[in-house]
């Protein structure tokens, strides 16, 4: 059964919200039993307090035991503060008004962590890719979930460059999974392309995650966000499926914004949120439809420093291409993994390799005004700017001349009307 509200226009109230989740919650009869709850961490808008607060109201007293377990995928553990600002209770206030309540980071790489479920058939992985990927997936989770009798998602729903849009099962590939079919999804998307994956809500990768999701030995109920920048505008209760779906359908309408021309540079100012470029190129994912052939996207972020916290030094050492470039060469890259590979070619955006001649051609240019130096962006293929040398309110008011400014970029998708 599918509960929910949403609106364009409306936003959801926290009344609103607590009596969707009592009309979801209630008919599980919960009582005496173990839930846990799975969150994303803090590069995806979303009001996590208030749904820790409410979960809480509902949950704590009535369940042997609640818990929550922060969707990491391969992104860097939470810090004490860092979660502190997620779930909005420090450690001491939880602990004084939860006791016993824990809250844990995934761990991804800790095989020992990891509980294998089953292993996908090359012939069905075939057939769900449609001929894309014909090849053995290992579908592993956090084994923490064994330990519990109920799984609850709790997370908001976005155009995303590797599955269409985010949310749903996501949150549990790769979000609390194993390496396997973290590296598998992500090259799956990466062989469609982020400019025709993202913002369609069918897509290869969101079917695998399905079938996925259909070997979790536990129930689960999906909490399907939806937001308009801070704004809850909806909720949609249900199975992995059905509360995706509308999600999705309400999220699509809220954070694609059309366009009728391309621009032939774009000035993409990445949202405070992202620590890194492997979150913040998402500022890249989102505006890429409406570069124009030739043009330029420039991500705007000069706090952020490095490539990525977790894999910064295989990046470095891969660089940022075309998918082209890999399906060339699969043997140069054999040993890398498909995550890696994925972000390389989704930065880069879409083009071509000629491997005779060794010549790259991608379709725009991709340039990074960033506290990353302009020796470090030249190594790994991309552009350069100096971030003090550009004021982005100075560039707005140019869309005549072919620029255009995206404020917060790395949530709405933007892209052209006829797409």
């Amino acid at each position: 059964m599918l509960l929910g509200e949403g609106s364009t226009s409306e936003t959801l109230s926290s009344s609103q919200v607590s009596d969707l989740l009592q009309r979801a919650l209630e008919p599980l009869a919960l009582a005496g039993k173990r839930v846990l709850v799975i969150i994303p961490d803090g590069t995806r808008s979303a009001p996590i307090p208030l749904f820790f607060r409410l979960l809480n109201e509902q949950l704590y007293s009535r369940v042997a035991q609640l818990d929550y377990l922060i969707a990491l995928g391969t992104h860097p553990p939470l810090s004490e503060a860092a979660i502190t600002a997620l779930v909005g209770f420090s450690a001491e206030e939880r602990a004084q008004s939860y006791p016993g309540l824990r809250i844990f980071n995934h761990q991804w790489d800790r095989p020992e962590m990891l509980h294998t479920l089953s292993t996908l058939s090359a012939e069905e992985v075939d057939q769900l890719t449609e001929g894309l990927l014909r090849e053995e997936i290992v579908v592993s989770l956090n084994r923490r979930i064994l330990d519990y009798d109920q799984l609850i998602i709790c997370g908001p729903v976005f155009p995303h460059e590797v599955a269409g849009f985010s949310g749903g099962a996501k949150y549990l590939f790769p979000g609390i999974a194993g390496p396997d079919i973290i590296n598998t999804t992500h090259w799956l998307g990466a062989l469609v392309t982020s400019l025709h994956t993202i913002g369609v809500k069918d897509t290869p990768v969101r079917r695998l995650l399905h079938r996925a999701a259909a070997l979790v030995p536990r129930p689960l109920l999906v909490l399907a966000l939806v937001m308009q920048g801070q704004d809850l505008h909806g909720l949609y209760i249900g199975d992995y499926q059905q509360a995706f779906e509308a999600a999705a359908d309400l999220s699509a309408r809220l954070n694609i914004v059309t366009h009728p021309h391309p621009y032939q540079l774009v000035l993409a100012v990445a949202a405070p949120l992202y620590p890194d470029l492997w979150t913040g190129a998402k500022a890249m994912y989102k505006t890429e439809p409406i570069v124009a052939d030739g043009g330029e996207v420039i991500i705007y972020a000069p706090k952020i420093t490095e490539f990525s916290y977790t894999h910064g030094p295989l990046i470095e050492r891969v660089g940022y291409h075309v998918r082209d470039y890999f399906l060339k060469q699969p043997e140069r890259f054999r040993t890398i993994p498909g995550t890696i590979k994925a972000h390389s070619t989704h930065v880069k955006g879409t083009g071509s390799y000629d491997a005779t001649t060794g010549r790259e051609l991608p379709r725009i240019q991709v340039t990074l005004a960033t506290g990353i130096d302009a020796e470090r962006c030249r190594r790994v293929n991309l552009g350069y700017r100096d971030p003090q040398s550009i004021d982005p309110e100075a560039w707005k008011g140019q869309e005549h001349k072919g620029i255009l400014v995206v404020e917060h970029a790395g949530e709405v998708l933007h892209r052209l009307q006829h797409s």
